[in-house]
């Protein structure tokens, strides 16, 4: 599916119009988004991913339409994990909720420009080098392997490099101003810490990068397809953050799907590798006859990977407790910081949110009820949450 410059040069045009109409009518007015309107705009977003995709297969054909389709369901699985750390880093700088939107759309877009980089290096090194895709299998199985370990979801971690380098040059005040980048503090015009979150949020979504690109290069070689699919998935994923922020812990079999996927690509890409082989050193630069997997078949055991792990997750009662505690502790949190305080309004939703999840908590199984009452820093800190809340009802 060969693209004239012109079509790039609109589809970028298009890409950005969306960007622009995302913040001026969603971002730039300071608000929380409701769960409604978050599913309303997710569902727009995806059904223009989808209409591009009928484009593709009008005009290119069935093999450039499922090849997209293909990268872009990849992508949005990878892009669900990149919200478990867009989450711990939000909750680790205590980004007050109305500023959330802004500090997200930003963290993507710089992800989105910093992807891009990566489309364009990964296609130059399969063009020049016949051992590319070699290496790109290899990250990717060793990736896969290391989301099945049980270190994974502990560390998921907002201390990343790129947070550390932020904090030290970015010198920003200890406090937010709803949702602006500066604010005056001392009769100085200082930068508010959502800058380092932005800087933080962009820079945690490049690691995800090293695996994601060359998953996509292992369903196609197309790169305006790779580019599309990736561009259309990340713009979505400022709605799908606030759409389902309160079920990211219950999926807790994703990484499973996530690394049978990787896994599966990796060794697509291993067999591509060896069928198109000219490295020397492998029979003797001979191709080897090896069975090949369809970019069809691909698609169609990632659809099958998601459905299963997605419904395990959500039927588990693993999965309830773990997302009721998390969201506990989390609201907890959100309802003891001192930001929160500024806006008593939505204090007080973060309260009612909080004892939501401890009636579903009071609602699990015994087992599971009395594994978290042992969590003595949990007790505590609800503990201290309802001190609060009925110091400030009483007062």
């Amino acid at each position: 599916m060969g693209v004239s410059g012109l079509i790039w040069a609109l589809t970028v045009v298009v890409l950005a119009g969306l960007t622009w109409f995302d913040y001026y009518f969603h971002v730039r007015s300071t608000h929380v988004p409701t769960l409604r309107e978050a599913a309303i705009w997710s569902a727009i977003y995806t059904g223009i991913a989808i209409v591009f995709g009928a484009g593709v297969f009008i005009v290119g054909g069935i093999a450039p339409g499922v090849e997209y389709f293909a990268c872009y369901l990849s992508n949005e699985a990878l892009s669900v994990d990149n919200l478990f750390v867009f989450l711990v880093i939000i909750g680790s700088f205590a980004v007050p909720r109305v500023a959330q939107q802004k500090a997200v759309l930003f963290g993507i877009v710089i992800a989105l420009v910093a992807r891009t980089g990566f489309i364009f290096l990964g296609a130059a090194l399969i063009t020049i080098f016949d051992w590319a895709f070699y290496v790109f299998g290899v990250v990717l199985l060793i990736t896969a392997v290391s989301l099945v370990k049980p270190s994974e979801s502990e560390g998921r971690t907002a201390d990343t490099m790129v947070s550390r380098v932020a904090k030290r040059f970015l010198r920003t005040s200890d406090s937010y101003d709803g949702d602006r980048l500066f604010m005056i503090e001392n009769g100085k015009r200082v930068m508010t810490p959502l800058l380092v979150v932005m800087v933080a949020l962009g820079g945690a979504d490049l690691l995800f990068a090293f695996d994601s690109i060359p998953a996509l290069f292992g369903l196609t070689e197309n790169v305006y397809l790779i580019f599309t699919a990736t561009a259309l998935s990340l713009l979505g994923l400022r709605q799908l953050y606030f759409l389902i922020d309160g079920l990211l812990d219950r999926l807790i079999y994703l990484s499973y799907g996530l690394a049978a996927i990787l896994g599966f690509i990796g060794v697509k890409l291993m067999l591509q590798a060896l069928h198109e082989n000219s490295v020397p050193f492998i029979h003797g630069g001979k191709p080897i006859r090896v069975t090949e997997v369809s970019t069809t078949a691909s698609l169609t055991v990632i659809i099958v990977i998601l459905v299963v792990t997605t419904a395990a997750s959500l039927l588990s009662a693993r999965g309830r407790a773990q997302n009721a505690v998390a969201g506990a502790r989390r609201h907890a949190t959100e309802y003891l910081d001192r930001h929160y305080a500024l806006d008593p309004a939505e204090r007080r939703k973060v309260f009612e949110r909080l004892v939501s999840e401890e009636n579903q908590i009071r609602a699990l199984p015994m087992k599971y009820r009395a594994k978290i009452r042992n969590e003595g820093e949990l007790m505590d800190l609800l503990q201290r949450a309802h001190h609060a809340h009925d110091a400030h009802t009483n007062g």
